[in-house]
């Protein structure tokens, strides 16, 4: 009987379902060859496809002014400004952090908490929009199936501000 314990225990396990998928999104930031460089700003966030904002993963701005003053600047992310940021309060655990130096930044999120907690199955849009003082503004979609059936690689390329975006959606 003790070694039936284990084994049924090992087996109810086995056919429990996993909670949560992840999302993996890695945005490039690209070297660019300016008088003037300034970190871009950036957010990255989840759409409906009528571009209703679901959740806003990700906010990269000045954290260390005085006076909060990168505060100011993040109306400069126009569309996530428009659709998310301008009902947040800043800074935000776990979404708020520093600008980020040219190259490529992995960033993960998981199923079982965040915005993707209870994200009804569906189409959705990856958004990743950056903004530079003295500089331009650039904005990509890639498309995102949620909950993912299988492991799944979306991207695209950015051509000033930002560079490839690639989105694995895992189960």
């Amino acid at each position: 009987m003790r070694k039936a314990l284990p084994a049924l225990a090992l087996g109810s396990l086995a056919a429990t379902p996993a909670l949560a998928a992840d999302l993996n999104v890695t945005v490039e930031i690209p070297r660019l060859s300016v008088a003037e460089y300034h970190r871009p700003y950036a957010a990255i966030w989840l759409e409906r496809p009528d571009q209703t904002a679901v959740g806003t993963f990700a906010v990269w701005y000045d954290t260390k002014l005085k006076n909060n003053e990168g505060e100011k600047w993040l109306k400069d992310i126009r569309q996530w400004w428009r659709r998310a940021g301008r009902e947040m309060s800043f800074p935000v655990d776990g979404v708020t952090s520093p600008t980020r130096a040219p190259g490529r930044h992995t960033l993960t999120f998981s199923g079982a908490k965040g915005p993707l907690k209870g994200l009804p199955a569906g189409e959705y849009m990856l958004v990743v929009e950056a903004a530079r003082e003295v500089g331009g503004r650039e904005l990509i979609k890639v498309p995102v199936q949620w909950p993912p059936k299988a492991a799944k690689i979306t991207s695209a390329k950015g051509s000033t501000e930002l560079g490839a975006i690639s989105v694995v959606a895992k189960p």
